[in-house]
């Protein structure tokens, strides 16, 4: 497309700021509307994967990330009693590879930082309605911006625009949450290891390394503590039982929850499911958690609105006009995202809900079949986000896998080495 389009994004998260930054270097006009009256990230930790790592090594913002993140080589999840029920590593899918833990604080000061050409951002802006066919948006104020070529509605996983592009097959809350925190990460061990601790079904804790963040040089670690969403409005009101709860599932966590104000330090965090089987209409698309919200059981929230952001970015370059674009753009992700979502909706039971019965089959069936070779490399995929269809592949270039080999930051063998489990 060799035109200069008019382009309005809603929300500034990551999927939003990604389009932006894309968007306007190829020098397109655009706008964002953010709700927030001040600019800042929403949500906790969470691990970038190598397709979104390829995204920010296109943008050349990786070894900016490399400064703050921290190298994962391995998720490792056991039971209570300290039964393996899960053990990836990314070196059995390609020495190359590796997760990045990363503060949200960190990755959105990053790209918003990065969009310094063309930036136009209005912030405090609430868009309650879109009008596909006219390319213009409606503020809570009654205020109309119009004449846009292309509406991108990143509003994230509640989003209340997404069904005035198209009706959702699926959108519906998941009935389980998390409270979440950041804390020291201290003397912890396992610094390369997402490591997590199940009881059942009932009760997931995990920790995952996530280095550091402009303005704060303290590595931390990202606490994560499932709960039913009915209970998370009270759940720490007695810190006494609270802690103990925690203590019992994860004496180790417990500990470096020490100076964590119960309940006041802690965020709640709910998810949603949604699926569109049309992700466009006239002028404007969804993107992001607004396209494909899921739980964040296999954690590619983050990372599939790199992907898509990457994509419309490729698509308005190969097509001749918006409506193509479009098109292509929807049915390339949509090829990608289709096997996460199903896996996502299928695994969240067996590890949030009170199917107790379901949960001991896991623990019984989950490492074995993992350890099996066939099965672990479709496990690693679906890990990594390289998973395509049921048995394809989302080739990453070699180009991005000659330069992570040739960074020494990037290398998981270069991570300190802790021992998952311990305590």
């Amino acid at each position: 497309m060799e035109r200069r389009l008019r382009i309005a994004v809603v929300g500034y998260g990551t999927g939003g700021q990604a389009t932006a930054l894309l968007l306007s270097g190829d020098d397109h006009h655009v706008e964002v509307f953010e709700q927030a009256p001040r600019l800042g990230p929403v949500g906790a930790g969470f691990l970038l994967q190598p397709v979104g790592q390829w995204v920010l090594w296109e943008l050349g913002l990786l070894d900016e990330v490399m400064r703050y993140a921290a190298p994962v080589s391995r998720l490792y999840g056991e039971t209570v009693a300290g039964r393996p029920v899960m053990d990836m590593r990314y070196a059995e899918l390609d020495p190359r590879l590796c997760g990045l833990g990363m503060q949200r604080a960190a990755l959105f000061s990053l790209l918003d930082a990065a969009w310094t050409h063309g930036r136009h951002l209005h912030h405090g802006v609430r868009v309650v309605q879109v009008d596909a066919e006219q390319g213009a948006l409606v503020d809570t104020q009654g205020r109309r911006h119009e004449g846009f070529d292309l509406v991108v509605v990143a509003d994230g996983a509640a989003s209340i625009l997404r069904s005035q592009v198209s009706t959702a097959r699926v959108d519906r809350p998941y009935p389980w949450g998390a409270q979440w925190c950041l804390v020291p990460a201290g003397d912890w061990a396992g610094r390369d290891v997402l490591q997590q601790r199940y009881v059942g079904a009932r009760r997931m804790a995990g920790m995952l390394p996530v280095g550091t963040r402009p303005g704060d040089p303290v590595p931390r670690l990202s606490f994560f503590w499932s709960l039913p969403v009915a209970e998370l409005g009270t759940a720490g009101q007695d810190e006494a039982a609270w802690r103990a709860s925690v203590a019992a599932v994860w004496p180790r966590a417990h500990e470096r929850l020490a100076g964590t104000p119960v309940p006041a330090g802690l965020a709640q965090a709910r998810y949603r499911d949604a699926m569109h089987t049309h992700w466009y209409r006239g002028r404007a698309v969804l993107l992001g958690d607004a396209a494909h919200a899921m739980s964040p059981q296999l954690g590619q929230g983050v990372n599939m609105a790199l992907l898509d952001a990457h994509a419309l970015r490729d698509a308005l370059r190969a097509a001749d006009d918006v409506s193509e674009a479009l098109a292509r753009y929807a049915a390339r992700r949509r090829a990608h995202v289709a096997i996460y979502h199903r896996w996502s909706r299928w695994l969240t039971p067996l590890f949030q809900s009170e199917r107790d019965g379901w949960a001991r089959l896991r623990d019984r069936v989950f490492h074995p079949l993992s350890r099996m070779p066939g099965a672990r490399g479709q496990m690693l995929r679906v890990l990594s986000g390289t998973r395509h269809g049921w048995f394809g592949r989302f080739a990453l270039p070699e180009a991005f896998l000659d330069a992570m080999e040739r960074r020494p930051q990037a290398s998981c063998w270069n991570a300190p080495d802790g021992e998952a489990g311990a305590g």
